[in-house]
């Protein structure tokens, strides 16, 4: 594409989003044929976040729908919020409620939570998401401009500017982003919403209340006397004429329907809310004894975020102004000025750390003479917690990293297991100015995460004979995988009064233990294979359980709390290295998907004494050769005296019946569709056929290499068996799990380190 065409592309992206400005006539017939367009602040807020529509995810074990609007997917994921479904999804149903008017119109919205945690991501997420919802046909919002340019006779005019200019430049937009419909008298506008109302298909109607802003009436009350002194008769017509009022859409933005107070905003407590008065223009404007409120700047985070959403972030650092706020969700109402006072509509939210409860229990042991006893019953409030879940916490850490910012949204656990077990990699300058490649082994971000997540976990409600690792897995799959067992996640009794997510170690002490370790030299030589810049689980895992103790966001209970919680990961991060390099090993004496489904045809033919019908097209009976050989050679399940001949024994039945038929069915049963017919339903993807087919043991490393001594693996003499499987297995493990050749160098050797230990 040339220059040319960028520019036009940006002519086109602009003329989509901008409309002309319209009559009030016009603008009128247009919110009769599309009523959602006049909605007020909070039903807006709530069709923005409906409107992109919701997926299916798993939180805590169970499954949850989640609104898409939270992952941010119009600025590609930058700013998503990563967990708290649960917290996200209360939170919409109280804006529901809120917009039908059915109660908590009087709360004002309070999210709280420790630091990383998501508190500051949702507020990004709601302007970036409220822009670009402003942008399309269906989230068009509308205000008022005014131009009083030559009205009556006489008059100073309504301008901002030192000296009264013509044509656009007289035109000017309501500073508080006045919703068109509150120019028409309050009986004319009741009758006008019903109407609206009665053509708007929802269950939410339209709710437009208040009068017009105080800049807004300036305008409109000059014009009506101007017209009134020259004896117009049809005064409201002249007043809005096209050529006075004209009604214009405007993009969402952070001071034009959103307001966002920061933690280092300063002022008195008015200037914060709505704004300060203009000596200078006071001193200019013929406001006839009193003041003007062309006057006023209308900056305070009320004025900007009138017509949509208030949002104070680190409500702590303006602990005075909740008191103030307090009238303002019922009242709907707020003061320039003694004598002057605007109506506003908009979304209160308070964002804080847990610091502001703390303040606000100030006083509770006065009980019923806690001075800010109405205020705590005012705010509604709503949880942030840390993540609990494995890939949720992968996923952020690898976001803390690098600049991805895609949402992960898995079609399958499986899917979700692979992404969260890969490598990375990351460039990171040094001391000397040079850019260095590190590497974060496969399992290395796993094992960060999954520590994370166990150290957030209440171990009170751990069943016996599991630990956090388990409940770690199970919150995040929704099931557990015990040899050929699967244990769904309703078989186990959590409480609802569990701690967990509410304490741990923060995405952010791990982000800077994993700097620390790039710029950490590793002391490791093998050969001439560079293994320096490879970071390990256990480096990982090793250096947050020596940080903790020197960390001062940790008490010393919690440190060492923290401390023995490592144990289990590491056991079960071996696990997962185990495995990969089993499989790398095996690789060639894995049974092909063929083989699997002519075994599972004969053992279903076998149960149900049903024929096969084979290449030939003739029907014969299942083999007992075929389903003994396989049990015995590919399973490793059995041997031959779990056999009479080739007749199953009481194990192999049981075996089959079980584990076989009972988990096909099982799955075909979840697969089915509305018409209960099943279709294309692979042996390989049954979780239960999945680790009984896939899976290896030592014992089966010993069958197929009889030669081999894990012993003599770190330097292994040439010509052996040892030798000839430790290439193969490094080879594989690049091409099978993504691991360098260094970090399968540096696996295996760890794993053989072990295993040589109970080898004999």
């Amino acid at each position: 594409m040339s220059g040319h065409d960028f520019i036009g592309e940006a002519d086109r992206s602009l003329d989509r989003t901008y409309e002309e400005p319209r009559s009030l006539a016009e603008y009128v017939d247009l919110v009769l044929d599309e009523p959602a367009l006049a909605a007020h602040a909070s039903k807006y807020l709530l069709s923005a976040i409906e409107a992109a529509g919701t997926r299916t995810v798993i939180e805590e074990g169970e499954q949850k729908e989640r609104y898409r609007f939270f992952d941010d997917p119009h600025n590609d994921g930058e700013h998503a919020i990563l967990g708290n479904t649960e917290v996200l999804n209360s939170f919409v149903d109280d804006l529901r409620s809120i917009a039908a008017g059915r109660g908590k119109d009087e709360k004002i919205v309070w999210l709280d939570g420790p630091t990383a945690t998501g508190k500051s991501e949702l507020k990004r997420c709601l302007i970036n998401g409220l822009r670009e919802y402003s942008k399309t046909d269906e989230g068009r919002r509308y205000t008022v401009e005014w131009n009083v340019a030559g009205a009556g006779s006489g008059g100073a005019g309504l301008t901002y500017a030192d000296e009264p200019v013509a044509d656009e430049d007289d035109w000017y937009e309501s500073p508080v982003q006045a919703h068109p419909l509150t120019v028409f008298p309050e009986d004319v506008r009741e009758d006008l919403v019903a109407r609206i109302n009665d053509n708007l298909d929802d269950h939410i109607p339209v709710r437009v209340e208040g009068r017009l802003d105080p800049f807004c009436r300036e305008a409109y009350e000059y014009l009506e006397e101007n017209y009134r002194r020259e004896g117009v008769e049809e005064l409201f017509s002249a007043i809005t004429d096209p050529q006075h009022l004209r009604v214009k859409n405007y993009v969402v933005d952070v001071g034009q329907g959103i307001g966002v107070l920061h933690s280092e905003d300063d002022g008195p407590p008015k200037e914060r809310l709505v704004g300060s008065w203009m000596r200078g223009m006071l001193q200019e404007l013929d406001s006839r004894g009193r003041k003007n409120p062309q006057a006023f700047s209308y900056d305070g985070v009320l004025s900007q975020g009138n017509g949509l959403l208030t949002v104070v972030e680190d409500a702590a650092q303006h602990a005075d102004l909740l008191q103030k706020l307090l009238n303002v969700p019922d009242e709907k109402s707020v003061k320039l000025d003694k004598g002057i006072g605007m109506d506003i509509d908009t979304q209160l939210i308070i964002i804080s750390n847990p610091d502001l409860e703390a303040q606000l229990n100030q006083h509770a042991d006065r009980e019923g003479q806690d001075p800010l006893k109405a205020l705590k019953r005012r705010l509604d409030k709503h949880e942030f917690t840390y993540l609990t879940n494995l890939s949720l916490e992968t996923e952020l850490l690898r976001r803390e990293l690098t600049d991805e910012t895609e949402v992960w949204d898995a079609d399958s656990w499986g899917e979700l297991e692979e992404w969260i077990q890969e490598p990375l990699s990351v460039h990171v300058r040094d001391e000397n100015d040079e850019v260095n490649a590190k590497e974060l082994a496969p399992h290395a971000l796993e094992a960060a995460a999954l520590y994370a997540v166990v150290t957030r976990l209440d171990v009170s409600d751990v069943p016996n004979g599991h630990d956090l690792v388990d409940k770690a897995l199970l919150f995040d799959r929704g099931y557990l995988q015990e040899g050929d067992e699967r244990i769904e996640a309703d078989e186990f009794d959590f409480t609802d009064e569990g701690s967990d997510g509410s304490h741990g170690i923060p995405v952010t002490f791990t982000r800077d233990v994993i700097a620390d370790l790039f710029h950490r030299e590793q002391d490791r030589h093998h050969g001439d294979l560079d293994v320096e810049h490879v970071v390990m689980p256990r480096d990982i895992l090793n250096a947050m359980a020596e940080d903790l103790s020197t960390a001062p966001v940790f008490s010393n209970a919690e440190a060492a709390d923290f401390e023995e919680r490592v144990v289990p990961v590491k056991n079960h991060v071996f696990g997962q290295q185990e495995d990969d390099v089993l499989d790398a090993m095996m690789r060639d004496k894995r049974v092909d998907e063929e083989t699997v489904e002519e075994y599972i045809e004969h053992v279903y033919a076998w149960s149900t004494d049903e024929q096969i019908e084979n290449d030939r097209g003739e029907y014969v009976d299942p083999d007992p050769l075929k389903m003994k050989v396989f049990e015995i050679e590919h399973l490793g399940r059995f041997d031959e005296v779990d056999y009479a001949g080739n007749r199953p024994g009481e194990a192999v039945e049981a075996f089959r019946e079980d584990k076989i038929i009972t988990a096909l069915n099982r799955h075909a049963w979840q697969r089915r569709d509305e018409e209960f017919r099943v279709e294309d339903v692979s042996p390989k993807e049954i979780p239960v056929i999945q680790t009984v087919l896939g899976s290896h043991s030592w014992d089966d490393v010993k069958r197929a290499y009889e030669d081999f001594d894990p012993r003599q693996w770190d330097e292994p003499p040439s010509g052996t068996e040892t030798a000839d499987l430790k290439a193969k297995t490094v080879e594989n493990m690049q091409d099978m799990f993504d691991y360098s050749e260094a970090s399968a160098e540096l696996t295996s050797r760890h794993v053989m380190s072990q295993v040589s230990y109970k080898w004999d």
